[in-house]
C-alpha cells in the first residue's frame, strides 16, 4: 500500500480494490536512446512502472502473476491517476490493463 504522513500524523494509505494494482509511473523520459536532448515540452510517454501495491483480489489469484515491485509494462488508456503525491505518478489500473511483467533471469 502507498502511505504518506499527512499534517495530522495518520497514516493515510492508498488500498486498490477488485482486480486493480496501484503503479508508480517511471518517470518520463527528456532523451531518446540516440542521446538527443528532448525540450521540456515534449516528452516520450512512458507505459512502464512498479507495483507499489495489489489488490486482495488479484494477490489471491494464480492467474495473474504480479507482485509488489515488479517492474511492469502496462497500457494508460484506463489508468485512474490517485492525488496523493506532489509528483502525480501514482495511478490504480485494471490488472487486465497490466500486459508484461519483467523478468531477470537467474
Amino acid at each position: 500500500m502507498a502511505s504518506s504522513k499527512p499534517k495530522n500524523s495518520e497514516l493515510e494509505t492508498v488500498e486498490p480494490i477488485g482486480n486493480r494494482v496501484l503503479i508508480r509511473k517511471d518517470e518520463d523520459k527528456k532523451q531518446t536512446k540516440s542521446g538527443i536532448h528532448l525540450p521540456d515540452k515534449i516528452e516520450i510517454p512512458t507505459i512502464t512502472g512498479r507495483v507499489v501495491a495489489i489488490s486482495t483480489q488479484v494477490e489471491n489469484d494464480p492467474d495473474y502473476p504480479v507482485r509488489q515491485y515488479d517492474r511492469i509494462l502496462f497500457n494508460p488508456k484506463q489508468a485512474i491517476p490517485v492525488d496523493f503525491e506532489g509528483d502525480n505518478r501514482l495511478f490504480v489500473v485494471p490488472i487486465e490493463d497490466v500486459v508484461a511483467v519483467f523478468r531477470k533471469d537467474g
